[in-house]
Formats: structure tokens, sequence, C-alpha cells
């Protein structure tokens, strides 16, 4: 099949904030929650846009809202538990996103010895420390530096696409 170049007009401007949210939800992601514990308690959100960074030296990254009064109690904190979610926590996700109410109530939890806090059922944990913070328009683009990994691959993950969480389905590489 011959390939064809053609101009394309795209239909709106990227100044229209909730088409701007609708177009980027037309891209899954995972979802994963940051946690530790501050002053006795656990300290939790989530993030859905976590993303590998580098391998030397281990980094990953999570977008946070410049106005997140959880993150500027995080930041503080000497590590912070990363949970990549699994597809079974979609609940407990929505509790962390929460504004209001303990997040963590109900939940299984672990902490790390310097007060990461990670949840039990995630697909992957890790255990981190803050490494930079990038302004970014009304986001802060948050490096973390990974020293500690747990993972579970058998879990199916937590996927947000659309607004909404959604499931893989597996497909038989023959037919790919």
């Amino acid at each position: 099949m011959a390939s064809t170049t053609s101009l394309i007009r795209l239909d709106h401007p990227a100044t229209d904030t909730r088409l701007l949210r609708d177009a980027f939800s037309c891209f899954p992601s995972g979802v994963v929650a940051l946690g530790s514990v501050i002053d006795g308690a656990p300290v939790g959100m989530v993030a859905s846009t976590f993303a590998c960074v580098s391998l030397a030296p281990p980094l990953v990254s999570v977008c946070i809202q410049r106005v997140s009064t959880t993150w500027a109690k995080l930041k503080h904190a000497r590590r912070i538990g990363v949970s990549c979610l699994s597809a079974a926590q979609g609940e407990a996700c929505r509790q962390l996103a929460a504004k209001t109410g303990d997040r963590f109530a109900g939940l299984d939890w672990s902490q790390t010895e310097a007060g990461a806090v990670l949840l039990d059922g995630a697909t992957a944990l890790f255990d981190c420390r803050l490494y930079r913070e990038i302004p970014a328009g009304d986001h802060e683009i948050i490096l973390l530096e990974v020293s500690a990994i747990r993972m579970h691959p058998e879990r199916e993950p937590l996927v947000f696409h659309g607004s909404t969480f959604r499931a893989f389905e597996a497909r038989d590489s023959a037919a790919a």
C-alpha cells in the first residue's frame, strides 16, 4: 500500500480545556497511588500520569497539579511509595482520589522502614525518594528515584481510558 502525504486541519484549538481533557482521555494510562506516613498517619493520592523515565539512575515520573495540598505534604516525606494499582483496586483508587474523608479507611497497606506507604494487591510497588520537581504549566513533573521494587506481573493493571476504568483484553499473539 502506498502512503500519501496531505495537509490536515485539526478541529479544535488546544485552548479549549474541556476538549483538551477529552482528547487526553483517548490515551489509556495506568493508575498509581503515592503514599507516605507523615506525623504517624498515612497520606496518599492517585495519579494517572505515571511513566518510566530512566534505568540509570532508576527514575519514574508523575504529573501533579500545583494546587494539590496532598503533594505539598508528600514532597517532604523521606520516602514515597508508588503502588501501580491492579484491576481489582478501582474502588481504592476512587477513595484515594477523594477530596474529603479518610482516604485509607478499610484499605490494606504496608509501610517500609523509611515510611513509604504501599497498597496491598498492587501490580508493582516502588520505594522512592523525591529526585526533582519540574514546573510544567499548571502541573509539576515529579521525578522519583526508585530504591527498591516488588512486582506481581500476574495481576491485571488498573487502566484509565475515556474517563473510566477499563480492563485489558488478552489477545492471541498469532492473531495480532
